[in-house]
C-alpha cells in the first residue's frame, strides 16, 4: 500500500465550520486566532485509491489552519513553519510523499524552502494542474469551434508558476498570446523566453486585465487574488474561461449573466478506484483536484521524490505527468463551472447563444449589454 498526504486549508474563515459546525458561534476575530496558533490537525483518511496496474493508495489530508488572507499577511516564515508542521504531521501518519494545496503551494518559493526542511518527499502539484487546464482548454476549444490557430488566448496571472507554463505551451498552438501580470518586466521576460522557443507566435503583454479579457477568445485565470478579478462585461461573446486560481478568479455573475461565455474550473479529474475522501470538498464522488492528484499518482508510481517544485516548471514533467495519470487511470472528469457539471449539450447551447449575440450585434449595430446577453 502506497501512503502519501495532502495539505489543505480554509479558503475563508467560514470554511472551518465545515468540518467544527460549533465554530458557527464564535466571533470572526477568535476564530482567526485560534486559526493562527493552533497545530496542524488530521482532517481525514483518503481510502479505495486502485490504479488499474494494481497498485493501491491511502492517504490523509492534513489542515495547515491559516486562511489565504492569513498567508499573505502574517511574517512568510511563520506560515512556511505552519506549513512545514503540516507536512511533518503528514509524515507521522504514515505518508511518504505530501502534496502542497492551494495557498500552501503559493507561499515564498512554491514549495523550495518546505522540501529542504521536512524528511519525505514534496510536491505542489502544478505540474498536473497545467496538463489538465490545457486538456480542458481543448476539450471546450473543440465543442466551441473555436480554431487554436486562429485564435487569441490571455493568461492572467501570466508570470506564476502555472501561468508561465499554461502559456509557453499553449504558445505551441495559439493564434495570438496575451500575458498579463502585475510587472511589466517579467511579463517581457516571459514574451522573450516564448518567443524565442514558440517562434511564430506573436505574443503581447499588458497590466491591464480588463484589456486582456476583451481581446481573448480563450481566457486562463491563474493568479494569486484574494477576490474575483473577471467580470462579466469584459467578455467577448463565445470566450472561453478556465478558471485555475483557488479561490476563484472569475466572478460568479459571470455564469449569471453570461449565458453566451464558457466558464469552467480548471484541474478537476476523476480518481481510479472505490474512492472515500472522508471530507466534502464540493466534489462529485471520486474526483478531485489535479494539484491532490499529482500527489496521488506519484505514491501509486512510487515515486517518492521531490516533483514539482518553485516557480520555473519544466514542460517536460507536465508532460511526463500526464503520461502517468493516464496510465494510472486519472482523467479529466468532463467540465465543472461554479458547482455543476457542465454536459455537452449545455456547451452547445452557450455556444448557440453566442452565435445569436454577435448576429444580433452585427446586424444591429447595438452596443451588447448584460440585458442582450441574457
Amino acid at each position: 500500500m502506497q501512503k502519501f498526504g495532502f495539505i489543505v486549508h480554509p479558503l475563508e474563515i467560514a470554511d472551518i465550520a465545515r468540518k467544527f459546525p460549533l465554530a458557527q458561534r464564535l466571533p470572526q476575530h477568535w476564530l482567526e486566532n485560534l486559526l493562527r496558533y493552533g497545530p496542524p490537525i488530521k482532517i481525514s483518511h483518503i481510502t479505495g485509491i486502485k490504479s488499474p496496474q494494481g497498485t493501491e493508495a491511502e492517504g490523509w489530508f492534513v489542515g495547515c489552519l491559516l486562511t489565504p488572507k492569513q498567508m499573505l499577511e502574517l511574517p512568510e516564515t511563520a506560515v512556511l513553519n505552519k506549513i512545514v508542521d503540516a507536512c511533518n504531521k503528514a509524515e507521522a501518519l504514515g505518508a511518504q510523499i505530501v502534496g502542497l494545496g492551494a495557498y500552501t503551494a503559493v507561499v515564498g518559493d512554491a514549495g523550495v524552502t518546505v522540501a529542504d526542511q521536512v524528511d519525505i518527499a514534496v510536491t505542489t502539484g502544478n505540474s498536473y494542474t497545467v496538463a489538465t487546464a490545457l486538456q480542458g482548454i481543448y476539450y471546450a476549444a473543440d465543442l466551441m469551434e473555436v480554431p487554436l490557430d486562429k485564435a487569441t488566448a490571455a493568461v492572467l496571472g501570466a508570470t506564476g508558476s502555472i501561468g508561465q507554463a499554461v502559456a509557453r505551451m499553449l504558445a505551441r498552438d495559439i493564434g495570438q498570446l496575451t500575458l498579463a501580470a502585475r510587472s511589466e518586466k517579467r511579463l517581457r521576460n516571459l514574451a522573450e523566453r516564448i518567443e524565442n522557443a514558440a517562434g511564430a507566435v506573436e505574443v503581447q503583454t499588458t497590466t491591464d486585465i480588463k484589456l486582456a479579457c476583451q481581446e481573448a477568445d480563450i481566457v486562463v485565470a491563474v493568479t494569486s487574488a484574494l477576490e474575483t478579478i473577471v467580470e462579466p462585461e469584459w467578455l467577448k461573446p463565445g470566450a472561453i474561461i478556465c478558471d485555475v486560481a483557488r479561490p476563484r478568479n472569475v466572478s460568479k455573475r459571470v455564469a449569471e449573466v453570461r449565458s453566451d461565455v464558457l466558464v469552467f474550473e480548471g484541474g478537476v479529474v476523476q480518481v481510479p478506484g472505490d474512492v472515500s475522501f472522508g471530507f466534502d470538498f464540493g466534489f462529485p464522488a471520486k474526483t478531485s483536484y489535479a494539484c491532490m492528484a499529482e500527489t496521488m499518482i506519484l505514491a501509486l508510481e512510487g515515486r517518492y521524490e521531490s516533483f514539482t517544485l518553485g516557480r520555473d516548471l519544466s514542460l517536460g514533467q507536465v508532460e511526463e505527468i500526464a503520461g502517468l495519470a493516464e496510465k494510472h487511470g486519472f482523467a479529466v472528469e468532463g467540465l465543472r463551472s461554479f458547482e455543476r457539471a457542465l454536459t455537452a449539450e449545455s456547451i452547445l447551447e452557450i455556444k448557440e447563444n453566442a452565435r445569436k449575440t454577435k448576429n444580433l450585434s452585427a446586424r444591429k449595430g447595438w452596443e451588447i449589454t448584460d440585458e442582450t446577453r441574457q
